[in-house]
This record gives structure tokens, C-alpha cells and sequence, in this order.
């Protein structure tokens, strides 16, 4: 597990305050995805809640993890490839972004996209903070300046994001789980770390509906309603529902 820096200290502390040993109850019978409107209310701060482990799901969500990351890579690879080769000759220089985020219990990790923005798009991201979207440290742009028209289309097809089978097969992420942030666990609010309890995913709940523009908090809780109810079948039906929205090009920007 590629591994950047040890869980921050301040979140250590903001957890040990937050997390308790009791569990959330979580009902049993069909799972209904949530639709919008419908998200799961913002947990109560002062609430105990831990989340249990789940031996046997997690045994078979790794190795649904890496069986489709393996039939994956053969095909993968060369798109990649091609991809990173339009990217470079419209704009020379490193067409692998890694890009430190937020993993399970608040530790850094590099995950690895296509770049599809110009060279220095980090350095010109506070030139632009104004045209900022979402809620800060979030940050989106419509139309964004700094995307190359090949990012464009990359973007759209959901290309970028393919080189992330490699964090999973490295155990950093999963297909399916809470999205991982660029900014560290420090800028969470308490109720919001029960999402940093399970290993991020390369698509959830708010992906396969197509809200691009959700903000944090929706977002947060869209991932506790998903830690609270997962299981492999609802794990399948989101990468099921993600092949759809890929496709249909459904909330890509």
C-alpha cells in the first residue's frame, strides 16, 4: 500500500473524541438507492457510533476487487496509452497526475489519474479560487480554464479515471466506496469522519446519479447512507449502475 504520510495527528485526536465502540443499526430487508431529496439526515455529533467490521464482505469485495481489475488491465492499459499520448502532445509534460488524498482513517495515499489539465493547474488553482463552485477546500469549475480540449473529452468518458485499477489492486482504494478527497481529514467536521471508517471507491451512490455539482455535506452523506447499508449485492447494482452512467455519459463534466 503506497502510503504517504501517517494519519494526521489532529484528526487522531478529532476521532478519539468522536468514534465510540457502539454500532448504528442498520435495517435489514431490500436496499433502495437514495434518490435526490431523499439523502440521509447529517448524523448527530454528540451520537456514539463505530462501524462494525464485516469479515466475509470484505474478504469478497477485495476479491471482486481485484478479479475485475485483472480482466480490466488488458484493455485498460492500451487505452491508457493512447490517452496519455493525446494528452502529452497537446500539453507536454507528465500525463500520469498523482494526486495526494484522503483514504480509510484519514490516511494520505497518491491515486493516479489522467492529467487533463494544463501542466501547472495546481499553481493557477487560487488564480481561479473565485470561480470556485462548491464549498472550499472543494473546489469545481464549470467550463474550467485550465481543462486541455483532449482532457475534455477524457473527462467525459470517464477516461482519467481508469489508471485508479492500479490503486486498487495496490489496496489503496475500491471499485465502489466513499470518493476520496484531495484536502486531509484536518479540514472534516466530526460527523463527517464515519466516511473515512472503509476504504475509498472509484465510484459510489453520488457518482451513479449524476450530480456533478453536490457539495461536501450531500456528498458525506450519500457515503454514510452507503457505509451503513453495504453489502456485495448493493455493491454490484452501483457497478452495474456506474457501466449505465458511463455510457450515458450521465454527470460527467
Amino acid at each position: 500500500m503506497s502510503t504517504v504520510t501517517s494519519q494526521p495527528p489532529l484528526f487522531e485526536r478529532r476521532l478519539a473524541t468522536s468514534f465510540r465502540q457502539t454500532g448504528p443499526t442498520i435495517n435489514g430487508g431490500a436496499i433502495a438507492l437514495p434518490v435526490p431529496g431523499q439523502i440521509a439526515d447529517e448524523p448527530n455529533i454528540a451520537a456514539e457510533f463505530d462501524v462494525p467490521d464485516r469479515p466475509v464482505y470484505e474478504f469478497f469485495k477485495r476479491a471482486l476487487d481485484i478479479t475485475l481489475c485483472l480482466i480490466l488491465l488488458p484493455v485498460a492499459v492500451p487505452i491508457i496509452a493512447c490517452c496519455a499520448l493525446l494528452v502529452w502532445c497537446e500539453s507536454p509534460g507528465k500525463v500520469l497526475f498523482r494526486q495526494a488524498r484522503t483514504g480509510k482513517d484519514g490516511r494520505r495515499f497518491r491515486m493516479f489519474k489522467l492529467r487533463t489539465m494544463v501542466a501547472n493547474a495546481e499553481e493557477l488553482k487560487e488564480k481561479y479560487r473565485h470561480l470556485n463552485e462548491l464549498t472550499w477546500p472543494d473546489f469545481k469549475i464549470s467550463n474550467d480554464p485550465r481543462v486541455t480540449r483532449i482532457g475534455r473529452i477524457v473527462r467525459k468518458t470517464s477516461l482519467d479515471e481508469l489508471p485508479q485499477v492500479f490503486n486498487v489492486l495496490l489496496g489503496d482504494m475500491s471499485l465502489v466506496g466513499p470518493r476520496p478527497t484531495s484536502f486531509s481529514a484536518d479540514t472534516y467536521q466530526p460527523w463527517q469522519y464515519e466516511r473515512l471508517a472503509v476504504t475509498p471507491g472509484i465510484t459510489g451512490l453520488w457518482q451513479i446519479q449524476g450530480r456533478a455539482n453536490i457539495d461536501f455535506d450531500d456528498r458525506v452523506r450519500l457515503d454514510i447512507q452507503y457505509i451503513r447499508n453495504r453489502g456485495f449485492w448493493l455493491d454490484v447494482k452501483i457497478l452495474f449502475a456506474t457501466v449505465f452512467a458511463v455510457l450515458q455519459q450521465k454527470g460527467a463534466k
